[in-house]
């Protein structure tokens, strides 16, 4: 462990591997990245490390691409990075063979992780990470994890855990809904839990630690990049974990909006809404009603009448019980509208992937109570000590 003090300023792996390139080793490397890659005075970590004298030879993208100029589902595809002239390999709905072929063709024999996660489970730049550890195990491969802070702290680990039957890109594994570790840490868990499990073998890992973080820091030390075109600010990613549930439903989660994750509503909600997510009282959180009309994704061009959520209190906030209660009451005032999104063939409905299992939406449908949800369901693992690497 790196022996750290509370009140320093944080260093990330990025940093410190630009400083000590020596923590990287030989040969050519390919670092699996977007825009978020970027050193404390927000240079981009790919001319940072070429920089040190890293012999980077391809640059691996994850959903929404290098740049981030394209929304979710999708990716920037391939090309060639104009201010390096290195190869762009677009990783995103790639993986097995196909990642493994990526992998090889690219003739790395290291390959750097560097992206801004989030800390919640259905974002999907950890499971771009888990892919790699599974293709670099099959491949032999070495995978060099550089460490970023987890923006929600890492004392909370909540929610519920996930069911094998609803394994998909937005959780492959059970991990917390909420989880609580950085990227690093998870890589930690998912090679010596999971990735035998899939594989039949561990990768080659490493991680560059963080200097200076401590699991009760919330937040950015410096610029907050956002990691991806809807998630803008701090506060976006804090309310990610209760509003994101609806991505599972037909409301609108506030995307074509400026405040995605604090905007929701549908066509066929009112002023009613506001109200009885008000009268919930529930911790660290305030309703107000809102007009909005989304520009793009759902109800597009259509005048919503819903509700803003405004944080509070960041300490007492639970986003998990919060997304809950939002479902719960747009089900008991709207009782003839069905708000499941309908599954595709052959797979759950997306908020049982989201969830990481039908007992929300059960739950829902039966109008179970809060505690009841929140008690069902897969239990929140159990991270390993060995996992851990911060105090």
């Amino acid at each position: 462990m790196v022996e750290v003090d509370d009140v320093a300023r944080v260093r990330t792996g990025l940093s410190r591997a630009i400083a000590e390139p020596g923590l990287i080793g030989d040969g050519p490397v390919g670092l699996c990245a977007n825009y978020t890659s970027v050193t404390a005075d927000l240079r981009r970590g790919v001319d940072a490390l070429l920089g040190a004298g890293v012999e980077l030879t391809t640059i691996f993208t994850p959903e929404h691409g290098y740049w981030g100029a394209v929304q979710a589902g999708e990716s920037e595809g391939d090309g060639v990075d104009l201010a390096t002239g290195l190869p762009v390999v677009d990783t995103y709905r790639s993986d097995g063979q196909r990642l493994d072929a990526l992998l090889r063709e690219s003739g790395v024999g290291t390959i750097l992780v560097d992206f801004q996660d989030i800390g919640v489970r259905f974002y999907t730049y950890t499971w771009t990470l888990f892919d790699l550890l599974c293709s670099a195990a099959r491949v032999g491969i070495r995978i060099v994890v550089l460490d970023r802070p987890n923006p929600l702290g890492g004392l909370v680990r909540t929610g519920p855990g996930l069911d094998p039957s609803c394994a998909s890109f937005v959780g492959r594994v059970s991990i917390p809904l909420q989880h609580g570790l950085t990227l690093g840490e998870l890589a930690r868990w998912f090679n010596a839990a999971h990735v035998p499990d899939a594989v039949g073998a561990t990768a080659d890992l490493e991680v560059v630690e963080l200097a200076g973080w401590a699991r009760q820091r919330q937040g950015a030390d410096d610029s907050w990049v956002l990691p991806s075109p809807n998630m803008p600010t701090l506060t976006t990613a804090t309310v990610f974990g209760a509003i994101g549930l609806l991505e599972g439903t037909v409301l609108s989660e506030g995307r074509g909006t400026t405040k995605p994750f604090e905007l929701f509503g549908a066509s066929w909600t009112d002023g009613r809404l506001a109200v009885a997510l008000t009268e919930r009282d529930l911790p660290g959180v305030a309703f107000r009603e809102a007009v909005f009309r989304p520009t793009f994704s759902k109800w597009h061009g259509d005048v919503v009448h819903g509700a803003q959520l405004h944080v509070r209190d960041v300490a007492a906030f639970d986003p998990i019980a919060t997304g809950v209660a939002v479902l719960q009451a747009v089900a008991a005032l709207y009782p003839g509208e069905s708000i499941w999104l309908p599954p595709q063939p052959g797979r759950p409905p997306f908020i049982d992937l989201l969830w990481g299992s039908p007992t929300l939406r059960a739950g829902i449908d039966g109008g179970a109570d809060l505690s009841a949800i929140l008690d069902g369901g897969p239990p929140t693992p159990t991270v390993p000590p060995e996992a851990l690497l911060y105090s």
